[in-house]
């Protein structure tokens, strides 16, 4: 069994682990969905997050989100693409994690999402912390307990 008494892990500040900003695929809120779907697909994300032109966050745009947004009655509408903007459709309701969390503030909102995203004091986004993050330094943290 691993410990982790000693805080030595999870006290860690996400600050040290996460993905910067400048990194982080994204679209901005006034984007249309078509736009949108373009970003995901090449990154190869089913979400990415949704900031307005001053880098301030305000929600998750993803592909189910999308495709949910042009399903119609008896077919997909293609065409709602090119009209509905981000904002109509993103999901607005997220975890979110300020610069200054530790990993153990991450843990709660990890088990039931990928990523989180980091915003400083006033709501500028940051970054991107990952459970993968999480999964990777916990087992370097075990390999380090079990050497000594």
């Amino acid at each position: 069994m691993i410990s982790l008494h000693s805080g030595e892990y999870l006290d860690n500040n996400i600050r040290n682990f996460m993905i910067p900003s400048e990194r982080v695929a994204h679209v901005q809120v006034g984007n249309n969905l078509e736009h949108a779907l373009l970003v995901l697909t090449k990154s190869g994300y089913t979400a990415i997050p949704v900031l307005d032109p001053y880098y301030k966050l305000h929600g998750l745009i993803s592909t189910p989100i999308i495709m949910d947004s042009i399903l119609g009655l008896e077919r997909i509408e293609f065409e709602q693409l090119e009209k509905k903007r981000v904002e109509e459709v993103m999901n607005r309701k997220i975890p979110r994690l300020n610069i200054n969390a530790s990993i153990q503030d991450s843990i709660p909102f990890l088990i039931d999402n990928p990523f989180l995203c980091v915003e400083n004091e006033d709501g500028y986004f940051e970054g991107i912390f990952t459970r993968r993050t999480v999964l990777i330094e916990l087992n370097k943290h075990k390999r380090k307990l079990n050497k000594n």
